[in-house]
């Protein structure tokens, strides 16, 4: 999996998104998430009423639009999903991201922030990233990365910045409903 320059989606495209675990094992697949911007370090994307296949099969699909933040230095990537009754928040803890001429993949490391409507925080699945840490013998290095980088996660989150801006959710949600209408 490289990050190779020709490869790199542009604004507009559809790209697959796969999440695996620590032992190679494909965990979750998104199918069809529009690109909004790329750079040297991220891509943002957005989901709406996209398909998802978990590793058993079974398949759902996406209820609300959700802005997608991946970045290939931190060791997060975050979902932010625009509801009714405002925008909550769904952080991975996971490896950052490469692409290649399939998808933009990523190692999901169980630990998850939500973040709801009204600000509060919560860290899910400890139990889940004990068990694997066990079971698949995770580094101390990557204890230490994602005990750093869930202080990164949690600074930006208290401090409205990047992907917790409502700025940054309407300004890429607004490019998003233009580039559906330029399509039509």
């Amino acid at each position: 999996m490289t990050k190779d320059a020709a490869r790199i989606p542009r604004e507009g495209d559809f790209i697959t998104i796969k999440s695996y675990k620590h032992d190679g094992h494909l965990h979750r697949t998104w199918r069809d998430t529009m690109v909004l911007k790329t750079s040297e370090n991220s891509i943002i994307g957005l989901n709406d009423h996209t398909l998802v296949t978990e590793d058993d099969g079974r398949r759902w699909v996406t209820h609300e639009p959700a802005v997608l933040y991946f970045h290939n230095k931190y060791w997060f990537n975050v979902i932010a999903m625009i509801r009714a009754d405002g925008i909550s928040y769904y952080c991975n803890l996971a490896s950052p991201y490469v692409i290649d001429k399939e998808a933009l993949k990523y190692i999901d490391y169980d630990l998850d922030v939500k973040v709801l409507t009204n600000g509060t925080k919560h860290l899910l699945d400890a139990d889940e990233y004990v068990a694997h840490s066990s079971l698949w013998n995770y580094p101390p290095e990557i204890d230490e990365i994602l005990k750093a980088h869930t202080k990164i996660l949690i600074n930006m989150i208290n401090q409205g910045r990047g992907p917790f801006s409502q700025a940054y959710i309407d300004l890429w949600y607004s490019r998003y409903l233009s580039l559906v209408k330029q399509k039509k």
